[in-house]
């Protein structure tokens, strides 16, 4: 039992953090889903498919975490960003066969979109490849249903799709020079790397500091990103690093111990930078390891000497 729980956890955990964009509380749900496995076979049933039976589990949860998570979402104190992963190095539970795109921000915003059972029956079909049948027994609808449940989820999801129109290489050869032009206060590098219509967004739930707004425009982002570092330079140790966030080009800010401080995804498309999300909320943060004292870092910025 535990050796089958361990083999489809990475696909349990996958549906259920595309489903919510929460580490913690996808966690919490595969782990229910198995505590429910572990009864149900320690009461005699008959488990068939133990890959039915944990999917059916995670979905439902996922879809009534979904439905509470709605109405929080409403008293979001700024801008909701999902909690981010960081998949460069070391296998991700998050990585399965699944489109790698289909974990990206962009495409994670887009089914938010969706209410939750149009998020399951779209994300089970054109993601995980689960056939509507199975669907169908699962969010308790009829197949012919589930099938036009997906044609209209489709249909909104593709209204919004982020389109990644350069290559992978590409995208993190242009993420490389962004990130470096950046680090060295490269003002003519980022004007040539960034949109004319590129878009900042911040999550830091609603704690200083904050973006509450997305920030549009080249020259405004321009202006932010280079306070962005004037702030960091001010600060010992503080340094910028590439980092894969979500299975796209992003980075990575950590204090002198290597404390996270914040995360940043990127969205390249036509050769530029075009958006770029940053989560510096410390709760969305604290799955990815040790996290930097933010309160300390601003005061050693406001102790600095002026130039």
């Amino acid at each position: 039992m535990p050796d089958v729980f361990t083999e489809l956890r990475p696909l349990l955990f996958s549906i259920a953090y595309r489903m919510l964009g929460t580490v913690s509380d996808a966690e919490d749900i595969v782990q229910e889903a198995y505590l429910r496995y572990h009864r149900a076979l320690s009461d005699g049933t008959s488990v068939e498919s133990p890959k039915a039976f944990l999917s059916a589990i995670v979905t439902r949860l996922a879809i009534d975490q979904l439905r509470s998570a709605r109405v929080r979402r409403e008293t979001y104190v700024g801008q909701w960003l999902p909690e981010p992963l960081l998949t460069d190095g070391a296998p991700d539970p998050a990585e399965v066969s699944a489109d790698a795109d289909s974990l990206s921000m962009a495409f994670l915003l887009v089914l938010e979109r969706l209410n939750p059972v149009e998020r399951a029956v779209f994300l089970l079909h054109d993601v995980f490849g689960y056939e509507f049948a199975e669907i169908a027994s699962i969010v308790g609808r009829s197949a012919d249903n589930c099938r036009q449940v997906a044609v209209r989820a489709r249909r909104h999801v593709n209204e919004a799709r982020p389109r990644f129109s350069a290559s992978r290489a590409e995208r993190d050869r242009l993420a490389d020079k962004f990130v470096a032009a950046l680090s060295d206060g490269d003002v003519d590098g980022l004007v040539d790397l960034l949109a004319a219509d590129v878009v900042v967004t911040g999550d830091s739930g609603g704690v200083s500091p904050s973006w509450p707004r997305p920030i549009v425009g080249r020259d405004r982002v321009l202006r932010l990103l280079l306070g962005m570092l004037e702030q960091m330079r001010q600060v010992t140790g503080v340094r910028l690093e590439r980092a894969e966030v979500n299975g796209q080009p992003g980075a990575v800010v950590r204090d002198g111990d290597g404390g996270l401080v914040n995360v940043f995804a990127f969205d390249i498309v036509g050769g530029a930078v075009a958006t770029v999300r940053s989560v510096i909320s410390r709760p969305k943060l604290a799955h990815l390891g040790p996290l930097a004292d933010v309160p300390a870092l601003m005061a050693q910025r406001r102790d600095a000497p002026k130039a």
